[in-house]
């Protein structure tokens, strides 16, 4: 082959790996992250990791219930909707992508756990550490995570509920009706994986069977 063309298949070579390169510095996923550590709480910690792709990811450790001597951990894979995901991205944009301290250092207030908040980009990351905040954008965020995680965890209780004692499965789930219905829950469908085993197993009575598929239909899922 000449030397002429050799050379310029190296040169092509070359670019197309310099630009493969930029693109991967320059396009990585945008990435929110809130971390709540509360040692007399339920659960005691979480973490839930929401990318901007919408593949998140909760884990969490601690009692079951706060009158439970049993602990346990959780680890789940779930999807976000267009708009919560939406929602976190422009609240973290309005704090400022957090650069800023945003605790309210107020004496005398009840701690309510030591809140942690990331965000991070291919230009940008920053971190605030609270226990309280007057931060309008955080204080949204806050209570959007804590809600998520309020979901997350009755899909914890009732995974465990539907592999250790099936007939508990009918209260926690009315539990979490009422407060899907009080507007206390978000992202619903994040438990799909744990209400589908339910909904499909003979060996749970119908009347519960019933109840988790309702949570479903009223999350569009259905």
């Amino acid at each position: 082959m000449p030397r002429i063309f050799l050379t310029a298949r190296l040169v092509i070579f070359a670019l197309f790996v310099c630009l493969g390169r930029a693109y991967s510095q320059t396009d990585p996923l945008a990435v929110v992250t809130f971390t709540l550590d509360f040692p007399t709480s339920t659960p005691e910690h979480y973490s839930i990791r929401i990318p901007s792709d919408g593949a998140a990811h909760y884990q969490s450790t601690g009692r079951l219930t706060a009158d439970s001597e049993e602990t346990d951990s959780f680890d789940l894979e779930f999807p976000v909707s267009a708009e919560t995901r939406e929602k976190i991205f422009a609240l973290v944009a309005k704090a400022g992508y957090l650069h800023k301290d945003v605790d309210s250092h107020h004496k005398g207030l009840a701690f309510t756990g030591k809140k942690t908040l990331r965000y991070k980009d291919a230009q940008r990351s920053g971190e605030a550490t609270y226990n309280y905040t007057t931060v309008s954008a955080v204080e949204e965020l806050t209570s959007l995570f804590q809600s998520l995680s309020a979901t997350l965890e009755f899909g914890h209780r009732l995974q465990w509920d539907h592999q250790y004692q099936k007939l508990a499965l009918d209260e926690e789930l009315k539990r979490m009706e009422q407060m899907a219905r009080d507007n206390q829950l978000i992202e619903v469908v994040a438990v799909r994986s744990i209400l589908d085993p339910i909904i499909a197993d003979p060996a749970v009575i119908n009347g519960t069977r019933a109840r988790a598929q309702r949570l479903l239909e009223k999350a569009g899922t259905r």
